[in-house]
Order: C-alpha cells, then sequence, then structure tokens
C-alpha cells in the first residue's frame, strides 16, 4: 500500500511541473507582448518566446518574440525598457 501511495504522489507531483513548466512559458510570451505594446510596438497575439542563447549575456536576455502580426527581436536588461528590434519577413524565411 506504501508503494502505491508513493507512486500516485510522484505522479500527481511530475504531471504538477509539467503544468506549471506549460504556465511559465505561456506567461513568458504574454509578459514580452506587454511590454512590447507598452513601448508602443504592435503584437495583436503572441504565438512564441525564445530564448536567443548567442545574444544573451549575464543580466540582459535576448528572445525572440513570435506574435501573429508579427516577430521581434527583444533585449531585456533589469529596470530599463526592453531594446526592441523588428524581423523582417525576408530575414525570418532565410533563417
Amino acid at each position: 500500500m506504501m508503494r502505491f501511495a508513493g507512486l500516485a504522489f510522484a505522479v500527481l507531483f511530475t504531471s504538477g511541473l509539467a503544468a506549471s513548466d506549460a504556465r511559465t512559458e505561456e506567461s513568458l510570451q504574454d509578459l514580452l507582448a506587454i511590454q512590447l505594446r507598452a513601448q508602443g510596438y504592435a503584437c495583436d497575439k503572441p504565438l512564441k518566446a525564445e530564448r536567443d542563447d548567442k545574444l544573451s549575456k549575464p543580466d540582459n536576455e535576448a528572445w525572440t518574440l513570435t506574435c501573429s502580426n508579427a516577430t521581434y527581436r527583444v533585449s531585456r536588461v533589469p529596470d530599463l525598457a526592453a531594446k526592441v528590434e523588428k524581423v523582417e519577413e525576408s530575414k525570418e524565411q532565410g533563417k
């Protein structure tokens, strides 16, 4: 009986972590979109956010945010406005 209880707890705990990760990813793209909108950029519906490890540095995260209407490269430094660059369609297709 104890093995079953331990197994049930492990399954519940693991599934809770997976759901938590999904919410974190979703909220990250939403937060980036909110920041872009606050700075005057259009992001109708955030679709995905990907961290750019090559451009990221300590205290300077770089992200590519794909929205339904545009794609942006976003660099974030704590307590400062984000540096935002709109990625042109031709650059996206050449990846």
